[in-house]
């Protein structure tokens, strides 16, 4: 690995611990597959994600069974999905289907991770009807920057992406933006972390979607193997109870 790589102790999955590593006693990869033994998986850096903390848990414990160490390192804005694509990294945690139009180098597993969902935050009294992107026309949009789907779809429009959610929430609570556009459960935990009120998500969702982990394309001869993990954790159930476990905290 090159030198440009973080340390093992700058590694850290979502503010969770200090260096998120599977357990010591991990299997040996099955005969004649070769993997290097670890990777390193970016993502984009938001405080307490519920969403990101679901899908760390599920693609730790996806490696673990292939008998791999994985490590994951925030990083803020598009800078994780640059690194991915640059082969920085091994690859990105998730991303929603069709990312690798925009970065080629990047893999997608087929298999979903979760599920995700856009929604506007508005003020408890605000009058502000929203109903698909168009709606938010003659809004000021909060947001944090990197998060795709957004920034594709507001385009042209009245956009402040910033570092963090909890900055975007900080603005909508002192009037300086009248909207913020998060995942729901991302948004409901930030508002908690904050001790924010007067703030409610509404409803209908702008989007609804199934995110999907992504690979460099140097690692593509991990797809099948882990395709087929993720699969045997669908029908486990596992993936579904990580997230209802994480996200029913929020």
């Amino acid at each position: 690995m090159s030198s440009a790589f973080p340390t093992r102790r700058q590694w850290c999955a979502l503010g969770a611990c200090s260096a998120l590593a599977l357990a010591s006693g991990a299997r040996a990869a099955e005969p004649g597959v070769l993997f290097e033994p670890s990777v390193r998986i970016s993502t984009l850096a938001l405080e307490s994600d519920p969403t990101s903390q679901s899908v760390a848990k599920v693609m730790l414990e996806a490696y673990r069974r292939m008998g791999m160490e994985a490590y994951i390192v925030s990083m803020p804005g598009e800078r994780s999905l640059v690194s991915a694509n640059a082969g920085e990294t091994d690859g990105e945690l998730y991303r929603k289907a069709g990312i690798e139009k925009t970065y080629p180098n990047l893999v997608m597993v087929p298999v979903p991770v979760a599920s995700y969902e856009v929604i506007a935050f508005v003020p408890t009294y605000s009058v502000v009807s929203v109903n698909g992107w168009a709606s938010l026309q003659a809004l000021r949009i909060a947001f944090v920057k990197g998060i795709k789907i957004i920034e594709e779809n507001t385009v042209g429009m009245q956009v402040v992406p910033l570092a963090s959610l909890q900055q975007a929430f900080a603005m909508l609570d002192k009037g300086r933006v009248d909207v913020v556009l998060a995942n729901r459960v991302a948004g409901m935990a930030a508002l908690r972390a904050m001790k924010l009120t007067g703030i409610e998500p509404r409803q209908p969702p702008l989007a609804a979607f199934p995110v999907f982990h992504y690979l460099h394309v140097s690692r593509q001869a991990l797809v099948p193997k882990l395709s087929q993990v993720l699969q045997d954790m669908t029908r486990e159930r596992w993936i579904q109870r990580a997230q209802e476990e994480i996200n029913g905290r929020y």
